[in-house]
């Protein structure tokens, strides 16, 4: 079985909230008795995408698992690259594959510099369609921080991922693919996506409300949450939610 704990939307900026919120995230991931498989965190890992939050972000994180991290709107790609990737400055999309206990996990940049919606570049989805066809005989999380679809929330319905049908082509071809993760939503929810579950973390620096629950945009007081996939041999993903307090 692949466990892989899934974190988003920590937005790490000057003040100590920020750090706090992801210094629990991180320590609680630490302590584990057993750790997970990798730590997949799907964007907004900077409140500003400037060097010095990435940096911050880095000296917060000490774990002796990988930790695989792509773009988010509020993240910069080329301060992103130095400070984070320790790679030289550039404006491409950041998509990086990496496989771990018997699982490919895709990490692609659905980000557009300058913009809060979502788009996955002809460049992106052309390294996609390579990639899968390198290891269809593993099981496959493709991942971002865009959710492609609408979940009942306004304020992010209308900077979410757009142009969706055209990964939905690409994933319709690839049955190895079972399950779509992203963030950018601030909230734990499940959906479907071109026939899979697509499920969104939670976020780490606050919590976006449901326009029936209350006329606040987003609760800054709820704790952080995370999310635990579990990837079964019989490819069957089984998804926890996590309040770290």
């Amino acid at each position: 079985m692949g466990i892989f704990a899934h974190v988003s939307d920590v937005h790490i900026d000057a003040e100590e909230r920020s750090v706090q919120r992801a210094g629990r995230v991180f320590n609680y991931l630490a302590g584990l008795p057993t750790p997970p498989d990798a730590v997949i965190v799907t964007g907004d890992l900077a409140d500003h995408g400037a060097e010095a939050e990435y940096e911050r972000l880095r000296q917060l994180v000490d774990l002796d698992v990988p930790v695989l991290w792509c773009p988010g709107n509020h993240d910069a790609r080329e301060p992103y690259r130095k400070a984070l990737l320790g790679e030289e400055p550039d404006a491409r999309p950041i998509n990086r594959a990496f496989e771990i206990a018997g699982t490919l996990i895709l990490m692609l940049d659905s980000s557009i510099p300058g913009r809060n919606d979502g788009l996955l570049a002809d460049e992106t989805l052309e390294w996609l369609t390579a990639a899968l066809a390198k290891r269809p005989d593993l099981p496959t999380l493709v991942c971002f921080h865009h959710p492609p679809v609408p979940l009942g929330l306004p304020f992010v319905d209308e900077i979410r991922q757009f142009g969706a049908e055209r990964l939905a082509a690409v994933l319709e071809r690839n049955p190895q693919v079972v399950a779509v993760l992203c963030g950018h939503a601030h909230t734990p929810a499940a959906a479907t996506f071109a026939g899979r579950p697509l499920l969104v973390a939670p976020s780490v620096t606050s919590t976006l409300m449901l326009p029936f629950e209350t006329d606040e945009v987003f609760d800054r007081d709820l704790p952080p949450m995370i999310a635990f996939h579990l990837l079964g041999e019989d490819r069957r993903l089984t998804t926890h939610y996590r309040v770290i307090l």
